[in-house]
């Protein structure tokens, strides 16, 4: 089978997956203050290894391929770095504006989960009456890759079903759109109290898989995090350790059509601003379906008469693994650049009005 005909035969999480989805949230906070000095955009080149061409690349505004290398078998990741006529301050403003927030046209709905949230954080998050079956799906969840829910998770469903065994489909998508809503809310509550630890594994008909550990080894792969931000690097994988001062952080879900299907995420996102520049974490802990797990970092650097914008991106998915892996991992990164370069390019395109 060649690629072009594997890449028509299977669809992706990547491809349906905005990165700038995340900037765009994440950048809607007041300037804070670092608690270390900022890296330069030339201390970044120099611990990326980038040569001479491709700086030059970068210079006259062309998309630079960052070398990411994947930890594990299910990982996919990328990195890219472009330079834009504008100051930071200017595209922080940008942002600021929620001008990009259309970037994504696969989001369906989303929300903020507050400190003493309940499940009404999660009351725009529904199934359609178009989404029955992917109601009735659930009533009827098994261990596979099918949905990403854990053992017990599963089995909460099964007196669920019993009682809309007479029920109509209005009825049935009622009862388990407030279901599932009580689910977010437990793997939310879990992961605010235990971080990476509190985090359930997706039952599989073999291996489990295991969202916390991909997003550990994302995060611990993170060399330049580690190196530049080091306070922080240890908040953000320990979490809930105290983050550094001048950290700010957000809870959030998504309902987004993946694959043609709606997903329930759940993230988290740290945010640290100055002057200086930015930079952004931000984890996907939960996923209902297509894809186990994501971890974002974007850090916008000012260079020149402008700034430099870099963004790595590690997406964890068992649909890479096994037989083919390396060509199902060669489709995946292509198709994984090919929206991230797309989102790039909107973001040049937006950059010249300001």
């Amino acid at each position: 089978m060649n690629k072009r005909t594997y890449l028509a035969r299977n669809s992706y999480p990547t491809r349906a997956k905005s990165p700038w989805f995340f900037l765009v949230l994440l950048l809607l906070s007041s300037a804070t203050t670092f608690a270390a000095p900022v890296p330069t955009v030339e201390d970044i080149i120099a611990s990326l290894g980038l040569k001479q061409d491709q700086v030059a690349n970068l210079e006259r505004g062309e998309i630079v391929a960052l070398e990411i290398s994947e930890a594990t078998e299910k990982e996919l990741a990328m990195g890219l770095g472009i330079y834009l006529p504008s100051p930071p301050a200017k595209l922080v403003a940008y942002f600021k504006s929620g001008a990009l927030a259309s970037i994504d046209p696969n989001t369906i709905a989303q929300g903020d989960v507050q400190p003493k949230s309940d499940a009404d954080a999660f009351k725009k998050f529904d199934f359609k009456f178009k989404q029955s079956d992917e109601a009735k799906s659930l009533l009827n969840a098994a261990s596979s890759d099918r949905f990403n829910l854990s053992t017990d998770e599963i089995q909460s469903f099964a007196p669920l079903k019993k009682n809309l065994a007479a029920a109509d489909n209005t009825a049935l998508i009622a009862g388990v759109t407030q279901h599932y809503r009580e689910i977010l809310l437990q793997r939310w509550q879990s992961y605010r109290k235990g971080g990476l630890s509190g985090i359930a594994p997706y039952a599989r008909r073999g291996q489990e898989a295991s969202p916390a550990k991909e997003l550990r080894t994302a995060t611990v792969s993170s060399k330049l995090l580690a190196r530049y931000y080091p306070d922080l690097y240890q908040a953000w994988l320990n979490y809930p350790a105290t983050l550094p001062a001048g950290a700010e952080e957000q809870f959030y879900w998504l309902n987004r059509k993946v694959e043609d299907r709606p997903t329930a995420i759940l993230g988290h996102r740290v945010l640290q601003t100055s002057d200086a520049g930015s930079l952004i974490l931000a984890r996907q802990f939960f996923v209902g379906h297509s894809y186990n797990s994501s971890q974002l970092i974007v850090g916008c650097l000012p260079y020149r008469n402008g700034s430099v914008v870099f963004y790595a991106h590690r997406t964890s998915t068992d649909q890479v693994a096994g037989m083919g892996s390396s060509l199902k991992h060669s489709i995946g990164r292509e198709q994984m650049k090919d929206q991230m370069v797309k989102n790039l390019e909107r973001l040049r395109s937006a950059s010249r009005s300001f």
